[in-house]
Order: structure tokens, then C-alpha cells, then sequence
């Protein structure tokens, strides 16, 4: 990797795992089923994509390189990353401690794992870490899960602090990264075992291709990962693949952009009255905006706003002619939601407010477009 990481991440195509004969300054698609092996002389042999495909292989050793990791494996979607790191990790009767504030596919996903091979799993506040200490402390505890902000709730957790805290009582921690990206946090730097995101939203950042991918610190860790993801199906195809490096040079200016102007909004909404509270991690009245400071480098552009009504917060909605009502973030174009409605609808109303997030509750993810318009939007939606 190049001494800063926005160079490294102009310059994709020399992680391609040979040098294309033309040159090309995008690593050309291998969209293909199967290779023949007697034309092949190299030191790595592909038979089969779902195995291994240059394209994506290319995808996977940049990854692997800015997470600082021992290998990654790129998934056909943000879910199967999560999916892949449960059937490396858990087996049958396995425990697993996860954040309360977590993804609502993260959420369904662990139902599925609870009924199908009855997994134990134990949410848990990872601010209160005496509590958390407790559940690892009485229970053989496999895998430590946490998101870092945490979507919707946007809890700043100190990574560094909860991976000791894992390795103390012998467990595996990861941390989904999608919200911040390897941009502006790399977990596995802070202790994690596994870095895992979603592709889908801000590394590529167009919205055109949902994709996943997970960098496992160690080379042990990243066998499994490879044998499980050929063995389950999990690999992404390389038309997707060619699809995320697109946008992967221009990320910096992106994610620069999404924490300027989201914080400029989320600074104007606390000064409505309309509004009840505001949750961005980049104002000054989070609760954790020194450790968010401190942990990364960019504040991405996804906050949430407490309306002083259901029906105003829905009225908002309706009335935006700018803001799509879309789950996902990480676009050029602003999107809200209702968590309660959408991404976080597999939540129970009383889970849903044990993270603090109710009906009148509305999720930004703001884009690229001029602040002044949304502004206006915003103004025009209320009225």
C-alpha cells in the first residue's frame, strides 16, 4: 500500500493478481463460469469463479491490504458477509453476544441461526461493559458482534476497549464497518478479529450492486472464510465486483462530503421545534463525541432525528420532493426512513426503544447534493 490510503485506493488495478497485457487502468471482467486448466502456467490455478476469479480476487487483495488483514472474501451481498462469518465462526449450541443496536438483517439473520441451529445469542448495551463482562464471564461466549456507529442509534463503541474484553474471555470479535468504511476506521487495527461491511453503500457509493465483503486478521482465519464462502456459495460475481471499484477511487472526497453537509443538516434540525433530539455522532451533543473523533478519521452522513410527532415525522416523509423514502445509505442521492417501518421493522417496538428509536424516529443518509436545496426541502416538507 501507498504511504496514504486514498493513493492506494486510486490505483485498484495493481492489486490484480497479474498485469493485464494492455495495461488497462481497470483490471479487465472475467465474466466467466469456469477456466480451461490446461492453458494456464501461473503460480495460482482458477478452475471455477465461484472458487476464485481474477476480478474479484483483485477486489479481495485490496480490501485485504487497507484493512490491514491476512485475506477477505467479497460476498454477493452486504448480509452474506454477515451470514459467512456465522457459519465460519458458530456451530451448533454455539453463544454469541451482539450489540442491541444492530442491523435489522443482522437481527433477522440471528433469528434464523437461533431457530435453525439453536444458537444462543445475548444482546447487549457495549457501553455498559460491566454487563457485558458478565455475559462473557457465564457463558462460553464464540463470537463478540458489534457495528461501530451502530445503525440506527449511531452508539460509538470503543473497539479497542470490547476486542481486550473478547480476547480476555477467548472469544472471536468482529465489527460490521459499514457505516464508517476502512476509510475511516480499520477494526482490525483496534483488536478485531474480523472486519466485515457491506460494499453496497458507501465503498461503492452509486447504489447500482448490492455486495458484501469480511478481511479476517489472521491467515488461519482466512482459510476458513475461503473454504466456507466456496463451500456455501457466498463469492461475489465479477460484474459486481468491476461495478464497487468504480467508486472506490473516489471515496475520500465522498465521505468527506456525506460528514460535511450531514452535519450542517443535523446542526439545522436541532434548532426546530419540531425536532425533539438529533443523533449525529459529529455534534458536539453526542454522548461519545470525543471517542467518535478519536476512532475515525471521517464522520459518515447518517444521523437520526426524534420529530415531535408520529404523524409529523410521516408528513415529512410524504411531503419531500428531494429526499427518497429508501432504505440503504451511502448514495449520491438523500434518503429517508422510519426505521420502525423499514430496515428495522423485524424489531419489536419495545426493542426498537431499548435502543432509544421510536415511530417519530427518522433516519437521514444525506448524498451530494447542494445543501441549500435540501434545506428548502426540508422547510417545504413541514409546512
Amino acid at each position: 500500500m501507498y504511504k496514504n490510503i486514498e493513493t492506494t485506493l486510486s490505483h485498484i488495478a495493481k492489486f490484480a493478481p497479474f498485469e493485464d497485457v494492455a495495461g488497462a487502468s481497470h483490471f479487465p471482467i472475467y465474466n466467466t463460469g469456469t477456466f480451461d486448466l490446461k492453458k494456464q502456467n501461473g503460480d495460482k490455478i482458477y478452475d471455477y469463479t465461484r472458487s476464485d476469479n481474477p476480478t474479484r480476487e483483485m477486489l479481495e487483495n485490496l480490501f485485504t491490504e487497507v484493512e490491514n488483514g491476512a485475506g477477505c472474501v467479497c460476498t454477493h451481498t452486504g448480509i452474506a458477509s454477515v451470514a459467512l462469518l456465522f457459519e465460519t465462526v458458530l456451530k451448533a449450541n454455539s453463544h454469541i453476544v451482539v450489540e442491541a443496536d444492530c442491523y435489522g438483517g443482522t437481527f433477522r439473520l440471528l433469528k434464523v441461526f437461533k431457530e435453525k441451529y439453536n444458537i444462543t445469542v445475548h444482546f447487549a448495551n457495549f457501553l455498559e461493559f460491566d454487563k457485558l463482562e458478565e455475559i462473557l464471564k457465564t457463558n462460553p461466549i464464540d463470537l463478540v458482534l458489534c457495528e461501530s456507529p451502530t445503525n440506527p442509534g449511531l452508539k460509538i463503541i470503543d473497539l479497542e476497549e470490547v476486542a481486550t474484553l473478547a480476547h480476555k474471555y477467548n472469544s472471536l470479535f468482529a465489527v460490521d464497518n459499514s457505516l464508517a468504511t476502512f476509510i475511516s476506521q480499520r477494526p482490525l487495527d483496534l483488536g478485531a478479529d474480523f472486519s466485515l461491511f457491506s460494499t453496497t453503500k458507501y465503498i461503492s457509493g452509486h447504489g447500482a450492486v448490492v455486495a458484501g465483503a469480511i478481511v479476517a486478521k489472521t491467515k488461519e482465519l482466512s482459510q476458513q472464510i475461503h473454504y466456507y464462502a466456496n463451500a456455501h456459495g457466498r463469492s461475489q460475481n465479477p460484474m459486481d465486483v468491476y461495478l464497487i471499484s468504480l467508486g472506490i477511487p473516489t471515496l475520500k472526497v465522498r465521505m468527506k462530503e456525506h460528514q460535511e453537509s450531514s452535519l450542517k443538516i443535523a446542526q439545522f434540525l436541532e434548532k426546530q421545534d419540531y425536532i425533539k433530539k438529533v443523533t449525529h455522532p459529529a455534534l458536539k451533543s453526542h454522548p461519545q463525541y470525543e471517542l467518535a473523533n478519536k476512532q475515525m478519521k471521517y464522520i459518515p452522513g447518517v444521523f437520526c432525528a426524534d420529530f415531535t410527532t408520529q404523524e409529523l415525522a410521516e408528513k415529512f416523509i410524504e411531503n419531500t420532493k428531494i429526499f427518497g423514502e429508501k432504505c440503504s445509505f451511502g448514495s449520491p442521492d438523500s434518503r429517508v426512513e422510519i426505521p420502525a417501518k423499514i430496515s428495522h421493522a423485524s424489531f419489536s417496538k419495545e426493542e426498537l426503544a431499548a435502543i432509544g428509536i421510536s415511530d417519530s424516529t427518522v433516519r437521514f443518509s444525506i448524498g451530494l447534493e447542494n445543501i441549500e436545496d435540501l434545506i428548502e426541502d426540508i422547510e417545504q416538507s413541514v409546512k
